[in-house]
C-alpha cells in the first residue's frame, strides 16, 4: 500500500514538472531588461528562444523573430534542443509511468511493472536534467554578460521562464527518483511459498474415503448362554 501511494505521488510530481517544463518552452520572458524614466518604465526589452521584443509604456509590443536557425548563437541552439528533448522525454516517461504503476491493470506482473516504473523514473530524471541544463546554460550567458564590464550592448536579467524551468526540472528529478526506488521495494517484498504435497494414489484416496465413512452396522448382542 505504501509503495502504491509513493508511485501515485511520484506520478503527480513528474506530471506537474513536465507541464511546467512544457510551458517554459514558449514562455516570453527568458531574459528581461527595462529602461526606467523619471516616473514610469519607458520600455521593456525581453527575449526567449524564438524572438526578441520590446514593449513601450503604452503596452504595445514590437517583436522580431530570429531570422535563421543557422545564424543563431550556439547557446540558443543548444537550449532549444535540450528543451525539446526534455518535453519529448517527459511524454514517454508519463506513458511508461502510467503503465508501470501498481494501481493500473496493464503491464503484467508486479515485478514487470516495477521495472517499467523504474524505466519511467530514469526517463523523467533525464528529462529534468535536460531542462535544468538548458535553463542553467541560458542563465549563465545572461549573468556573464551582465557582470562583464567590457560588454557594451543591452544587458539583461533573469526572466520568469528560467525559474519555472528550474522548478519543473526539480519536480521531474524528484518524482523520477521515487519511481526508481519502487523496484527496490518490490524486490525486498517477501514472496509467498507454496508447499507441494505430491500426487496421491487412487488406492490411498479410496482408503481415506472408506475410513471416513462411519460403520452403520448394528452392534451384535450376545446372550450369556453363548459363552457356554
Amino acid at each position: 500500500m505504501a509503495s502504491t501511494s509513493a508511485e501515485i505521488i511520484a506520478f503527480l510530481l513528474t506530471i506537474s514538472g513536465w507541464v511546467l517544463v512544457s510551458s517554459t518552452l514558449p514562455t516570453d520572458y527568458w531574459k528581461v531588461s527595462t529602461i526606467d524614466g523619471t516616473v514610469i518604465t519607458t520600455a521593456t526589452f525581453w527575449a526567449n528562444l524564438w524572438k526578441t521584443c520590446v514593449t513601450d509604456s503604452t503596452g504595445v509590443s514590437n517583436c522580431k523573430d530570429f531570422p535563421s536557425m543557422l545564424a543563431l548563437d550556439g547557446y540558443i541552439q543548444a537550449c532549444r534542443g535540450l528543451m525539446i528533448s526534455a518535453v519529448c522525454l517527459g511524454f514517454f516517461g508519463a506513458v511508461f509511468g502510467l503503465v508501470g504503476m501498481k494501481c493500473t491493470k496493464v503491464g503484467g506482473s508486479d515485478q514487470t511493472k516495477a521495472k517499467i516504473a523504474c524505466l519511467a523514473g530514469l526517463i523523467f530524471i533525464l528529462s529534468g536534467l535536460c531542462s535544468m541544463t538548458s535553463c542553467s546554460l541560458y542563465a549563465n550567458r545572461i549573468t556573464s554578460e551582465f557582470f562583464d564590464p567590457s560588454f557594451v550592448a543591452q544587458k539583461y536579467e533573469l526572466g520568469a521562464a528560467l525559474f519555472i524551468g528550474w522548478a519543473g526540472a526539480s519536480l521531474c528529478i524528484i518524482g523520477g527518483s521515487i519511481f526508481c526506488f519502487s523496484i527496490a521495494e518490490n524486490s525486498n517484498s517477501p514472496r509467498r511459498g507454496y508447499a507441494y504435497n505430491g500426487a496421491t494414489s487412487v488406492i490411498s484416496s479410496r482408503t481415506k474415503v472408506h475410513n471416513s465413512v462411519p460403520d452403520k452396522t448394528p452392534p451384535k448382542h450376545f446372550d450369556k448362554n453363548a459363552y457356554v
